[in-house]
């Protein structure tokens, strides 16, 4: 349980790694994730389940290399176990035919977009995939996205590939190319990005579904740390989300809450470079 069977570097600071877990292989949907502890030592981080496999009994995660413990679970092996795997845990994605779908991501939000969206093609939706990336070579599963959407663009920030702006942007860009009728907008990446899609989905009158990233601790509503504000109310969001309507979600209070530790996790970070290779 818990081995890692395959580990592919997608970009120098973004892996993916094929983990054995047969009970999560069988019951996750799309939008769920899960809670893991790379070694005992470690601390606990949620990751999306970007895919999942009956027939192996595996799982998919992507992991983005920001701190002390991403860093950590990047730097297994193939062969390797992971400490801890809880999951599936949260609300799955509200899959159903809406007509046609905008899924946008942005960074390694790109990953959760990839279930989402195969799940919403499944459901008979026209889905449209945006995503962006700081430069061309920071795009993420371009060739599995290609199957997953009806159509597929980049925007990245210099230009390098793709649009030459933000996700934003581009949606603008392309609902004006197209002239296009949207029903639903799936919103998954960096608190701006979010933000941002809210606003204009806003303007559109269309309906918008966002993935909310605030700090757990365990996933199962115990410690209070991933509680978020939507429509004034406090919501949960690794037992009521991580999905809620993007329109209601306070991103202001949730980007201050999500940088509460930034001081502390700079320091555990530049305290753990620094011991690289000192044998601890």
């Amino acid at each position: 349980m818990n081995r890692i069977v395959q580990k592919e570097w997608l970009t120098p600071e973004i892996v993916r790694l094929r983990v054995e877990a047969p009970r999560i292989a069988k019951r996750w949907k799309a939008g769920q994730f899960v809670i893991i502890r790379p070694t005992k030592e470690g601390e606990r981080i949620p990751l999306t389940i970007v895919e999942g496999s009956q027939n192996d009994g595996t799982i998919t995660l992507v992991v983005q290399v920001v701190g002390k413990t991403t860093a950590v679970t990047a730097n297994l092996k193939a062969g390797e176990f992971l400490e801890d795997l809880l999951g599936p845990l949260g609300e799955p994605a509200t899959v159903k035919l809406f007509g046609t779908v905008l899924c946008v991501g942005g960074g390694v939000g790109v990953a959760e977009v990839l279930p989402v969206a195969r799940a919403l093609q499944s459901a008979g939706n026209r889905v449209i995939a945006l995503c962006g990336a700081r430069s061309g070579g920071k795009m993420i599963l371009d060739a599995e996205l290609q199957e997953a959407a009806d159509e597929l663009l980049w925007a990245t920030d210099d230009g390098s590939s793709g649009f030459h702006g933000n996700v934003a942007e581009l949606m603008r860009f392309w609902k004006w190319d197209r002239s296009a009728h949207v029903d639903a907008v799936f919103s998954i990446g960096p608190i701006p990005m979010m933000k941002a899609v809210a606003v204009l989905t806003r303007v559109w009158e269309v309906q918008c579904f966002a993935s909310l990233n605030p700090i757990m601790v365990d996933g199962t509503g115990m410690c209070g740390g991933c509680r978020v504000s939507v429509g004034g109310k406090v919501r949960f969001a690794c037992v009521e989300g991580p999905e809620f309507d993007a329109h209601q979600v306070d991103f202001d209070e949730l980007a201050i809450r999500n940088r509460a530790y930034f001081e502390q996790e700079k320091m555990v970070a530049e305290r753990h470079e620094c011991m690289i290779g000192l044998g601890r």
